[in-house]
């Protein structure tokens, strides 16, 4: 049995970075760059207005003569005069000759013709300068950022249409077992399926997954295992990885020549986790039990995930206590916890077949195996949870 850090190094060694892939950035939210993004043109694309009011010289006298006006997406058709000026409305083109936009709230306009109280106007006073933020050739991102709201925005305003990011991996989730139901009232001894969805809820913003059930037969694990191997880029599996006579991953896949890396984490939960490469393709097997699984989808899976698309493997943070931990075993454990206020609080531990804790925890607390006891304020590792 190894330890967590074993198993994360492990599976960071074996991670295999997918090809890229050109969408458009529209689509591209949570996606990671797979290589420098350049400005095709200068933001702003030319001098505009940042307010709407007038557009004028700044003189020694405070009156100009209005000589018509522009709007966002319009051009002035000439240049003006020092005691010229021109009516403009925010994110218009500024004309020739105006040095700076009063705003209209400190104007006064009588007829044609206006004064302003702006007494901090100056030069270049509410005008957006072209290329003040981006220059054409400049670099927007570069490669391995991944994709948020702003840098979309960001993207889409310098005429940036299309984005080359890592390729979204193809995941297989098999279930193993005999004992889902898929009725309403399930009979004796048939439960609930749900690590399918729960993996499906963690794992689709960074994956494409699409999910089977297979019988507690080598026959029918070995098809899925082989045909998974084919045709994706990572198969999870959820039970069938402990020492029962049903348990039947490890055997399948040892039958199938795959190289298992390990079987068995000195954590809790999800001591059987077996990580395994059948062919190329990376196999993770995980416990049936649900809290199990979810805990490893946050320490394991979605780190593998995100790696394998060019985002960077994510470590734990540290914030400290607002009490006292006792540890008991040897193994590390994965407590539920809230963070609140930049400290830590753990909440009930519960079995590794129990989720009800985990519905009010942000965070995923690292006790390691080889400590027992920390202190209020002392300092923990956490994994968030988001």
């Amino acid at each position: 049995m190894i330890t967590v850090e074993q198993a994360t190094v492990q599976m960071r060694q074996a991670v295999i970075r997918l090809p890229a892939e050109m969408i458009a950035v529209s689509e591209a939210t949570g996606r990671c760059t797979s290589r420098e993004v350049k400005a095709p043109h200068d933001h702003p694309l030319f001098d505009m207005s940042a307010v709407d009011g007038y557009a004028l010289a700044l003189t020694t006298h405070n009156e100009w003569e209005v000589i018509g006006e522009v709007a966002a997406g319009s051009v002035f058709d000439r240049a003006l005069t020092e005691d010229e000026s021109v009516r403009i409305f925010t994110g218009a083109i500024v004309p020739e000759g105006a040095e700076a936009v009063v705003m209209q709230e400190f104007v006064e306009r009588i007829g044609d013709r206006i004064s302003h109280t702006d007494e901090r106007l100056h030069n270049g006073g509410n005008i957006r300068r072209q290329a003040e933020q981006v220059r054409n050739g400049d670099v927007l991102l570069p490669a391995g950022i991944t994709l948020n709201a702003a840098a979309i925005g960001l993207l889409a305003s310098v005429g940036v249409g299309m984005v080359e990011v890592a390729k979204r991996p193809n995941v297989l989730v098999i279930v193993t077992g005999d004992e889902f139901t898929e009725v309403d009232h399930p009979a004796p001894g048939k439960i609930f399926s749900s690590n399918d969805v729960l993996l499906v809820s963690i794992l689709s913003a960074y994956a494409k997954i699409d999910v089977v059930h297979a019988k507690d037969t080598i026959a029918a694990l070995s098809q899925q295992f082989s045909s998974g191997a084919d045709q994706y880029d990572l198969v999870l599996t959820t039970g069938g990885v402990s020492v029962g006579d049903h348990d039947l991953v490890a055997r399948v896949l040892n039958d199938l020549q795959a190289e298992i890396r390990f079987h068995g984490v000195q954590q809790k939960p999800g001591k059987p986790m077996l990580f395994a490469q059948l062919g190329t393709t990376p196999v993770i097997g995980l416990p049936g039990n649900p809290r199990a699984v979810f805990v490893l989808c946050f320490v394991y899976v979605l780190p593998f995930l995100r790696a394998m698309a060019g985002i960077p493997w994510s470590y734990c943070e540290r914030s400290p206590l607002t009490e006292a931990v006792e540890k008991k075993g040897d193994r590390a454990e994965f407590r539920a916890a809230r963070i609140a206020n930049g400290a830590i609080e753990l909440l009930r531990d519960e079995g590794s077949h129990m989720l009800r804790s985990l519905i009010d925890a942000n965070a995923l607390v690292y006790l390691p195996a080889d400590r027992s006891h920390w202190a209020q304020n002392d300092p923990v590792q956490f994994y968030p949870l988001s």
